[in-house]
């Protein structure tokens, strides 16, 4: 660890902010920016300073991004005031925790690189639970001593943090990796349903799927939300929607056949239409269950999360 090194941190959403207050918490000299300011407060209180504009934070040493969407990503540190706006300032090290395109990744380290400055793709697997338990995984990829200098930090803020080599390697890994999420947490809706309408209850059904040799930590920490319906957002329809659209369009510019993640795209799609947006892709569930005929109610059962 260098602790003389300053950090900044660009996106203080769900994730974001669970992260950032990891590296608050370690002591770090971290200064924050937030489209919406009143979503950083919080980092505030916890002794971040927070900026004005990405372009604020172009003097720090290390910058962390975690955002929403390549155009967003992009944006902020290629746009107007973006963290490169200001003429001759860069930091040493951008660290990306986002699930982007690698194109809009491959277009920002260009940026990037004609100011002297690196970048480390690093998109993450888990939600701000997660990271709180300190069960977060990070895959990385970028130049080999960017990924030691980020390292030590990464440490701070997730279990694991695998690095898959240089460019944007870890980017199709995360693609690939939520379009795996998807099918799954459709399949596991599917099942459950079938479990149910056949006189199953939930927590029971979950409760042999979690110590079967089909049990993950992903069905584990999922099943809470399935047996009590809590559909609090962890990660919304509508950016499962995102990430499967990435994936498809890998598949289709390496000619990789996804028909499952096809299907699972346009059951988001429909779900998103019927006006899950702002819940948790959990939801997935209820969707499953109307096309089934069945209603649902909470088990109201104590089930362990796993994490």
């Amino acid at each position: 660890m260098k602790p003389e090194l300053s950090i900044g941190w660009i996106g203080a959403g769900r994730m974001g902010s669970a992260m950032a207050a990891r590296l608050l918490a370690a002591g770090l000299d971290v200064a924050v920016y937030n489209r919406t300011r009143a979503k950083a407060e919080p980092l505030a209180a916890l002794g971040a300073r927070l900026a004005d504009a990405p372009s604020d934070l172009a003097d720090r040493d290390v910058v962390f991004t975690n955002l929403s969407s390549s155009d967003v990503f992009v944006d902020m540190v290629c746009g107007p005031n973006g963290l490169l706006s200001r003429k001759g300032k860069a930091p040493r090290l951008l660290v990306d925790f986002s699930t982007v395109s690698a194109e809009s990744s491959a277009a920002v380290r260009q940026a990037l690189s004609q100011r002297g400055a690196a970048m480390l793709d690093a998109p993450v697997s888990g939600n701000a639970k997660v990271v709180e338990a300190g069960k977060l995984s990070i895959v990385a990829s970028g130049p080999a001593e960017a990924f030691e200098t980020a390292l030590p930090y990464l440490r701070l803020m997730a279990k694991a943090a695998t690095y898959v080599g240089e460019g944007e390697a870890a980017r199709i890994v995360k693609i690939c990796h939520n379009v795996f999420l998807g099918v799954v947490a459709q399949s596991l809706a599917e099942v459950t349903i079938l479990a149910e309408k056949g006189g199953v209850p939930r927590h029971a059904f979950l409760d042999f799927i979690n110590n079967s040799v089909m049990g993950s930590m992903f069905t584990r920490y999922k099943a809470p939300a399935y047996v009590n319906l809590d559909f609090k957002p962890t990660f919304t329809p509508v950016l499962l929607r995102k990430d499967l659209d990435l994936g498809l369009a890998a598949g289709r510019a390496m000619e990789v056949p996804l028909p499952l993640a096809a299907q699972v795209r346009e059951i988001l799609q429909s779900m998103i239409g019927q006006g899950y947006r702002d819940c948790d892709f959990a939801a997935l569930l209820e969707v499953e269950a109307k096309a089934a005929g069945l209603s649902l109610v909470s088990e109201n059962v104590d089930v362990d999360p796993g994490i």
